[in-house]
C-alpha cells in the first residue's frame, strides 16, 4: 500500500485506513456485524499493509474500542495506529450553535472516556484522542486546551483531533489555529467536495492531518442502493436515508455510473477521486468483511485518475446543509 505523512505528528500511513464504525454494531449503529467477521476482516487489513485504525467509544458502546485492542495484541510487531474518540456528553450529534463546551466536553468528562477507552483498548495510550463533535466558537476556551495539553504531557495521548460536524467544514478553522490541533476528520466524497475550499488550504498552511471519512456517502458511492431500500429496524441508516435523502441520493449515484471508466466499480471510482487529492493523509472506508478490505485496499496499487475524469467529477459537488436527519 501506497504511504502518506499524517500532517505535524510526522507518522508515516497506509493511505487507505480503516473506519471501525459498523463492525461492531450494537444500538444506534449498523445491524449485521459479528465479531467473527469483523476479526477476520481487521486481521485481513493488517496484512495488507493497513495500519490506521479509526473507532470512537459510541461505537458499540466500547465494543469497538475492545475488538480493535484485540487486534493490537494479535499483531504485536505491527506499528498499529490508534484514533479513537470520546462521545459528548450530552450525547447530542452533532453539536449546534447553542451546544455549551461545558455540556458536551466537561474536562472530568474528557478523563472519564480517555480511560474507559484505554481500559477497552488495552494499551497505554492512543495515538490520537478525536472531540466527535465541534463548534469553532470553543476553540480558545482553556478548559479543553488545558486538559489536551495535559494529556499529552501524561504521554497519554500522542495527537490531538477534530471529527468535523457533516456538511460543516469551516466549522474548525479557528481552531486549527490555536496550534493544537494535528488532525482533521471530515466527510469529503465525490459529492462531499466543499472541504476543498477553506478547510484543506488551511490544513496545508498549519500542516494538519486530514482524514477523509464517509468516502461512499453512507452507502450512496457503493452503487447498491435503490429508491426502494430500507434496513432492519435500529438500522442507524433508516434515519439518514429517509425518502428526501434516499432519492435523490440515488439519482445522483446512477448519474455517475454512467461515466465510470470500463472495468472499474462505483466505489473505486470514489476512492481513486478522495486519493487523487495530495491533501488526504489517509482514507477511512468501513469494511465490515475481508471481500471489502481486498477490494478498498486494492484501490492503493491503482494509477491516478485522468485529469479529465476527475474534472468531470467534479461536476457532482453536492453541497448540502445539516438538517434534522443529516446527524
Amino acid at each position: 500500500m501506497r504511504e502518506r505523512r499524517f500532517g505535524r505528528l510526522g507518522w508515516t500511513v497506509g493511505e487507505v485506513g480503516y473506519g471501525m464504525w459498523g463492525i461492531a454494531g450494537g444500538e444506534g449503529g449498523w445491524t449485521g456485524a459479528d465479531d467473527a467477521t469483523g476479526d477476520a476482516a481487521l486481521d485481513e487489513a493488517v496484512g495488507l499493509g493497513c495500519d490506521y485504525f479509526d473507532t470512537a467509544w459510541i461505537y458499540g458502546r466500547g465494543e469497538s474500542e475492545r475488538m480493535l485492542g484485540r487486534l493490537v495484541r494479535r499483531h504485536p510487531g505491527r506499528r498499529l495506529r490508534i484514533a479513537t474518540k470520546p462521545p459528548p456528553k450530552d450525547l447530542a450529534w452533532p453539536s449546534t450553535r447553542d451546544s455549551k463546551l461545558a455540556d458536551v466536553y466537561p474536562p472530568d468528562h474528557l478523563w472519564e472516556y480517555l480511560h474507559r477507552s484505554l481500559e477497552g483498548l488495552g494499551t497505554p495510550s492512543v495515538d490520537l484522542f478525536q472531540f466527535h463533535v465541534w463548534e469553532d466558537s470553543w476553540a480558545h476556551d482553556p478548559t479543553w486546551q488545558d486538559t489536551v495539553v495535559e494529556m499529552r504531557e501524561r504521554g497519554l495521548i500522542k495527537g490531538v483531533g477534530i471529527s468535523v460536524n457533516r456538511w460543516e467544514p469551516w466549522n474548525v478553522l479557528e481552531t486549527l489555529r490555536t496550534g493544537l490541533i494535528d488532525a482533521v476528520q471530515v466527510i469529503y466524497n465525490v459529492f462531499d467536495q466543499a472541504p476543498e475550499d477553506e478547510l484543506f488550504p488551511a490544513c496545508r498552511e498549519l500542516d494538519v492531518a486530514v482524514v477523509a471519512r464517509v468516502p461512499f456517502d453512507e452507502g450512496t458511492l457503493t452503487g447498491t442502493l435503490t429508491h426502494d431500500t430500507r434496513w432492519p429496524e435500529g438500522d442507524w441508516r433508516n434515519t439518514y436515508f429517509v425518502p428526501e435523502n434516499l432519492g435523490p441520493s440515488v439519482d445522483r449515484a446512477e448519474r455517475l455510473k454512467r461515466i465510470l471508466p470500463e472495468g472499474m466499480t462505483l466505489p473505486e471510482l470514489a476512492l481513486r477521486f478522495i486519493l487523487h487529492n495530495p491533501d488526504v493523509s489517509t482514507v477511512i472506508p468501513g469494511m465490515r468483511k475481508p471481500a471489502h478490505v481486498h477490494a478498498n485496499i486494492a484501490v492503493s496499487d491503482a494509477e491516478p485518475l485522468s485529469e479529465a475524469l476527475v474534472a468531470e467529477l467534479r461536476t457532482h459537488r453536492w453541497d448540502r446543509r445539516p438538517t434534522e436527519w443529516s446527524q
